[in-house]
C-alpha cells in the first residue's frame, strides 16, 4: 500500500529524533567519561535529587499511559519538549559543528511536528504555536557560576537533553506506529 504524506512526515520526524537521541547519548557519555570517578558519583547523586526543566510538562508517567495517549497529545508534548531545547541546545558544551547541527535538527523537527499536529487535529481543539507556554529553559542555568557549579550544570544539561530526546523518540515512535493498523505498538 502507498505511503501517505502523514506516514512520510512521521518517518522523517522519527529519524530526526533518533539522530538527536544518539547525539545526546554521545555528548552525555563523553562528558561523563571526562570526569574522575568520584566526580561522576557525586554528580549522579545530585542529579537524582534534581529534576529536568521538562519534568514540569504534563506528560505520560509510564509506558501504559503513553500507550493510552492520543496521537495529538503525544505530538503536542513532543513539540513542547523540542521547543524547550531550541535555545538551550546552544549551551551544550560540544564542538561548534555539533552544536550547530543539533540546533538545526531541533528546528527542522519542530517544523515537522507542527505539520503533523495540524494534520492530526481532526476537529480537536486547536493547537497553535502561540498556545505553547513559554518557559525560560532551565531556569537560572545561564547565570555565571564557579567551576564546580559549572560541571554540575553541564552534567544536568546533558542528562536532561538525553532524557528528553528519549521521551520524544518514544512518543513519536508510538504515534507513528498507530498509523499502521497491522503494527504491534507495544513498548
Amino acid at each position: 500500500q502507498p505511503i501517505t504524506e502523514n506516514q512520510r512526515l512521521f518517518s522523517i520526524a522519527v529519524g530526526r529524533v533518533q539522530y538527536l537521541h544518539l547525539v545526546a547519548k554521545k555528548l552525555f557519555s563523553d562528558f561523563e567519561n571526562s570526569l574522575q570517578l568520584e566526580d561522576q558519583r557525586q554528580l549522579n547523586k545530585i542529579f537524582l535529587q534534581d529534576f529536568c526543566h521538562s519534568d514540569y510538562f504534563l506528560s505520560p508517567i509510564d509506558k501504559h499511559e503513553t500507550q493510552r495517549s492520543s496521537v495529538l497529545k503525544l505530538l503536542s508534548i513532543s513539540y513542547r519538549l523540542i521547543e524547550s531545547w531550541e535555545f538551550s541546545s546552544r549551551f551544550l558544551v560540544a564542538g561548534f559543528a555539533v552544536r550547530t547541527q543539533v540546533t538545526s535538527k531541533l528546528s527542522e523537527l519542530k517544523t515537522g511536528l507542527m505539520k503533523l499536529i495540524e494534520a492530526n487535529q481532526d476537529g480537536a481543539s486547536g493547537f497553535s504555536e502561540s498556545s505553547v507556554i513559554q518557559l525560560t529553559p532551565y531556569g537560572n542555568y545561564y547565570q555565571s557560576v564557579g567551576v564546580d557549579e559549572s560541571f554540575r550544570r553541564n552534567y544536568e544539561l546533558f542528562a536532561c537533553f538525553k532524557k528528553d530526546m528519549h521521551k520524544v523518540e518514544t512518543y513519536l515512535t508510538v504515534a507513528k506506529c498507530r498509523l499502521s493498523p497491522e503494527a504491534n505498538c507495544t513498548l
